[in-house]
C-alpha cells in the first residue's frame, strides 16, 4: 500500500531554487516519488510512497521558513501512482498570472467540509468550481456554475465578463486540494467581492470527511497521478488516462470511435493532426517494448 500525501502551502522562499537538491536527494533515499513544484511563494505537489518515507518528507518541508503549520492531505493506492520524483522551479506554484494576488495577504473564509452543505444550499450564495472543463466533467457539486475555462490563467477574464451575474450573491469556490481558491478568492476580494468563501481541504478534504449518504457531490474527482479518479472515501474511481490529450476517460470509452491506446480517444482524434498521432503511435510502441522487458514507465 503506497500513502500519498497531497499537499501545498504559502510562503515566502527567498532562494526557492536553494530548495529543490535537499528536497529531491531526502525523496530520493525515502523510496518517494510523485511532483513538487518550489516559487518565490511556496510549495505545491503531490507524492507517495512508504508511510515513513511520506512523514521524513513533510517533517522536512514543516521546517522549511513559514512552514511550520503545513497541512496535507492523506490517502493511499494499491499501485505506485508515480514512476520518478521530480523537484520543479516555478514562477507560481499554482498558474494563474496575477502579479497582484497575494493568499498571504488576505484570503476567503474557510468552510469545513461538514458546513459546506448548508452554505452551498442557500439561495443567496453562487457555488463556482474553480478546475478546468475536463476536471469538472467527471464530477463537482450540485448547482455548481463550471467555468469552462482550460486552464486557471483563464479564470480572471471569465469572472470579468461573467460578474454580473453574481450582483447582491454571495460567492462559494472550491477546487481539488484548495490551493486555486487561495488565490481566487484573493483577486474576487480585489475585484471589491467581499463575501467570498472557499471549501477548506478541497474536494478531497469533503470526500474524505462527508458520507456518501449526506453528500452533494455527484460522480468522482479527478486527481493529477496514475489513480487519474477518486471519489467518496478517497477510494480509487474507475477512469483512465488518454495519453494523447491527458483527459480522463471511462473504461468504456476504449471501444468508442476515436481510441486508440495511447494516441487518441473521442474527445481528442480531431483535435490532433496526423503527424502528432504518428509520434504518439512511436511513443506508444516504445513503451510496449519497455514493458516487454520489463521496465518502469509510470508518469
Amino acid at each position: 500500500m503506497y500513502t500519498i500525501a497531497a499537499l501545498y502551502h504559502f510562503s515566502r522562499f527567498i532562494d526557492p531554487d536553494s530548495l529543490r537538491a535537499p528536497l529531491k536527494a531526502l525523496c530520493e533515499a525515502q523510496g518517494v516519488k510523485g511532483t513538487l513544484l518550489v516559487a518565490g511563494e511556496g510549495i505545491n505537489g503531490t507524492i507517495a510512497g512508504p508511510a515513513a518515507g511520506i512523514d521524513a518528507v513533510i517533517a522536512h518541508i514543516r521546517a522549511l521558513p513559514g512552514c511550520a503549520d503545513l497541512e496535507w492531505k492523506r490517502s493511499t493506492a494499491t499501485e505506485p501512482p508515480f514512476g520518478k520524483m521530480k523537484v520543479r522551479l516555478k514562477r507560481e506554484i499554482v498558474t494563474m498570472g496575477q502579479p497582484d494576488v497575494d493568499p498571504l495577504a488576505r484570503v476567503g473564509h474557510y468552510v469545513d467540509p461538514t458546513e459546506w452543505n448548508d452554505l452551498i444550499g442557500r439561495d443567496d450564495v453562487a457555488v463556482i468550481d474553480t478546475r478546468n472543463d475536463y476536471e469538472v466533467a467527471i464530477g463537482t457539486f450540485d448547482g455548481a456554475i463550471d467555468p469552462k475555462t482550460q486552464s486557471f490563467g483563464e479564470f480572471p477574464a471569465w469572472w470579468e465578463a461573467n460578474k454580473a451575474r453574481f450582483h447582491n450573491k454571495k460567492i462559494a469556490m472550491f477546487c481539488t486540494g484548495g490551493i486555486r481558491c487561495e488565490k481566487s478568492t484573493n483577486y474576487l476580494i480585489g475585484q471589491g467581492v467581499e463575501d467570498v468563501f472557499h471549501l477548506k481541504g478541497g474536494i478531497l478534504k469533503y470526500l474524505e470527511d462527508v458520507p456518501q449518504e449526506e453528500s452533494s457531490w455527484q460522480g468522482d474527482c479527478f486527481v493529477f497521478d496514475n489513480r487519474v479518479s477518486v471519489g467518496h472515501g478517497l477510494k480509487e474511481g474507475p477512469h483512465m488516462l488518454c495519453h494523447g490529450c491527458r483527459r480522463p476517460i471511462l473504461p468504456e470509452d476504449t471501444v468508442r470511435t476515436g481510441y486508440e491506446e495511447g494516441v487518441s480517444c473521442h474527445q481528442c482524434v480531431a483535435e490532433t493532426a496526423e503527424a502528432d498521432k504518428a509520434r504518439f503511435r512511436e511513443r506508444q510502441h516504445q513503451i510496449l517494448l519497455s514493458r516487454a522487458r520489463g521496465e518502469d514507465h509510470l508518469g
